[in-house]
């Protein structure tokens, strides 16, 4: 029998053995059920000191079993608040901290708006451009500025939200109740976290729930450290336990958060740069070219061939522009 052969038999009998394998081996499911069977074959604990330190045996197991309840309950809740991406402009507004009416900002919309226009009238454009910039200034302008506001906002709230909670921490170790922790936050705390724990306490004050005062305070700064926050609060509130180590720890996650973002912004600061670079280099060149030869590029803009031309650039380009955004863009 040739080497060849030999080799031929070995390599069909690890085949085959790993074929019997796969399909002769017990899955998860069937080691599961086994191991259910063992432990519910053992026979029940006597009464008396056995049966006491049965009951204290199930006390983690219920206690964790309400731990999961109240998390799928929130889990729930947060899938239910993320189906809402629609958001009213009165939710809008009041997530960007502006103390204005709906009715105030269409005023001022249509106010940028007929600026944008005399701009345009002004500086003697095209009807086109004209019309284009009336929209912008009248939908686009004013919507950008409300996301600027809601960011900027968000971030002033992250930026004082852990020293919040370790204010609650301290007072709850000195012995002070949460309400009362709480209303000292909404009373000498920085903004805006001032207003959000001003206006939760305020809930809570007219009745609300604990529950529901929180997920007003999310819906007006939907952020994942606030969800973090009312997880906390409402669990311990269920459950029980050490609440003013579990905001402690919390605290130290949302330190550690921050940490790790000025790290990544360190990191990419390089892919930013070069980002602009990018974007700003066909400009740049532009300019340049039509300083040193105002005629080299007019066709671009008078002739319809040149116009494509760069309708097709400046897509490709804002393309390109996202997806290095997207590239830089770490979230943590």
């Amino acid at each position: 029998m040739d080497s060849q052969t030999i080799i031929l038999i070995v390599l069909g009998l690890v085949s085959v053995s790993a074929l019997s394998y796969v399909i002769l081996a017990p899955t998860e499911k069937d080691k599961a059920k086994t191991r259910a069977a063992k432990f519910g074959s053992g026979t029940t604990a006597p009464r008396g000191k056995a049966g006491a330190g049965a009951n204290a045996a199930e006390a983690p197991k219920d206690r964790r079993k309400q731990v999961q309840e109240s998390l799928r309950r929130i889990d729930d809740k947060q899938k239910e608040h993320e189906a809402k991406k629609n958001l009213s402009l009165s939710q809008k507004l009041e997530q960007a901290g502006l103390r204005i009416s709906e009715r105030d900002y269409y005023v001022a919309s249509a106010i940028c708006a007929v600026a944008f226009l005399a701009i345009a009238l002004i500086t003697a454009q095209s009807t086109f451009v004209t019309g284009a910039m009336f929209i912008v200034g009248g939908l686009g302008f004013p919507r950008f500025a409300l996301g600027f506001l809601k960011k900027r906002r968000q971030k002033k709230f992250i930026k004082e939200f852990a020293t919040a909670i370790e204010v609650i921490v301290r007072g709850v170790k000195s012995g002070l109740p949460v309400n009362e922790c709480l209303k000292i936050i909404g009373r000498d705390a920085q903004q805006p976290v001032r207003d959000e724990f001003y206006m939760l306490t305020e809930s809570i004050r007219v009745g609300l729930s604990l529950e529901q005062a929180l997920e007003r305070m999310y819906d007006r700064m939907p952020l994942n450290e606030v969800n973090f926050f009312g997880i906390v609060l409402i669990i311990q509130k269920q459950t029980g336990g050490n609440l003013a180590e579990a905001l402690n720890n919390l605290a130290t996650v949302l330190r550690n958060r921050k940490l790790m973002e000025g790290k990544i912004s360190a990191l990419s600061m390089e892919a930013k740069a070069s980002a602009v670079i990018l974007g700003s280099l066909p400009f740049m060149v532009a300019s340049m070219v039509h300083i040193a030869s105002p005629v080299y590029l007019m066709p671009l803009f008078e002739t319809q061939i040149g116009n494509f031309i760069l309708i097709g650039a400046g897509t490709w380009m804002a393309i390109g522009i996202l997806v290095m955004k997207n590239m830089i863009s770490i979230k943590v």
